[in-house]
C-alpha cells in the first residue's frame, strides 16, 4: 500500500460510521510510514515456502584447462548463488557459462521480465 491509498483508507475509515478518530488515523498513518518495509519483509517471509536467493556473485575467467584444446583460453562466466531461508543456513550452488550459454540465460531472463512487465502494468 503506497502512501496515497493509506490516506485514501484512512479517509475511508475516519468518515464511517463506528470507524476512527483523525487522531487515530494519524497514529496509524505513522506506524505505517516507519515500519512499512519491516511488516513487508516479515510478511514475504512468512509466505515464501521454498528458498530464495539470498546474494549472488560472478566473475569472468579464462578457461586455462580443458579436455579440448580449442576450449582453453576461452571465456566462461562462474556466477555462485546463495540460497536460503531467513534465519536458516544457506545452501551455495556454483555455474559455468559459456558465451553461448550466457547469451541463452540473458535471453531467458529477458523473457521473464517481459511475462512480469505485463502482468503489472495498469490499463
Amino acid at each position: 500500500m503506497d502512501l496515497n491509498q493509506l490516506e485514501a483508507f484512512l479517509t475511508a475509515q475516519t468518515k464511517k460510521q463506528g470507524g476512527i478518530t483523525p487522531d487515530q488515523a494519524a497514529v496509524i498513518a505513522k506506524f505505517w510510514k516507519n515500519h512499512r518495509l519491516k511488516i513487508h519483509e516479515s510478511l514475504i517471509n512468512r509466505s515464501r515456502w521454498d528458498n530464495a536467493l539470498k546474494n549472488m556473485s560472478w566473475r569472468v575467467d579464462l578457461k586455462s584447462q580443458s579436455r579440448h584444446i580449442d576450449q582453453i583460453n576461452t571465456p566462461v562466466a562462474i556466477v555462485e548463488m546463495e540460497l536460503g531461508k531467513n534465519g536458516q543456513e544457506s545452501e551455495f550452488l556454483c555455474l559455468e557459462f559459456d558465451e553461448a550459454k550466457v547469451s541463452q540465460m540473458l535471453k531467458k531472463l529477458s523473457e521473464i521480465e517481459e511475462s512480469m512487465t505485463a502482468l503489472t502494468q495498469t490499463t
